[in-house]
């Protein structure tokens, strides 16, 4: 089935500004995006709303969740799935409730999220929370593969993450970039030229 399918990282959180600075995880549990992200959403916007998307799958981490909404607003329908959150390796990609998920982001459906969708599975380091094992994470991408690959739609919006998109696609991405994917094909992903 020939498909279009975009890959966009979240816009910059502000995680990202004080480990680019530092090199230290800075443990903002689920952070938001940066000012400078915004900016980049902003930035994104018109061409993310030419793509003519039918669906927008997104992360439920907030920094994803104020992408696609920045991006595409009411342009296509909302699916969340946890299945392409972030490696959690950091305190970024910890979490948050799905109810309190579901008053900051009205409008979005997150019932069907369990209280806790994040990794949470193994021994807590000094940070206070796990981190994913590898082959847990490399197992996970392979299931968003596959369920990705069932979806019915032909113009897929996929706004996730880094370090989950580089597992995926085998390229770590700059923030709010669209990344065109065809899984299976020799040229993998390759930036989006209207």
């Amino acid at each position: 089935m020939n498909r279009d399918i975009f890959l966009i990282r979240h816009g910059q959180s502000t995680h990202n500004v004080i480990w680019e600075a530092t090199g230290r995880d800075p443990v903002i549990f689920d952070a938001p995006l940066s000012p400078t992200g915004h900016e980049q959403v902003a930035q994104a916007r018109p061409l993310a709303q030419r793509l003519g998307v039918e669906l927008v799958v997104t992360s439920p981490l907030t920094r994803a969740l104020q992408t696609a909404i920045g991006l595409f607003g009411d342009a296509a329908p909302f699916l969340v799935t946890p299945l392409h959150r972030e490696k959690l390796s950091n305190g970024c990609d910890v979490g948050s409730d799905p109810t309190r998920l579901a008053a900051s982001f009205p409008g979005i459906e997150f019932s069907h999220l369990p209280p806790c969708w994040w990794y949470d599975h193994h021994e807590r380091d000094p940070r206070g929370f796990a981190v994913e094992p590898p082959e847990v994470f490399t197992g996970r991408v392979g299931e968003f593969r596959e369920w990705i690959m069932t979806r019915p739609e032909q113009r897929i919006a996929i706004v996730g993450h880094g370090l989950f998109f580089k597992q995926l696609a085998g390229t770590l991405f700059d923030n709010c970039v669209i990344m065109a994917w065809r899984p299976g094909e020799a040229e993998q992903v390759r930036p989006y030229a209207p």
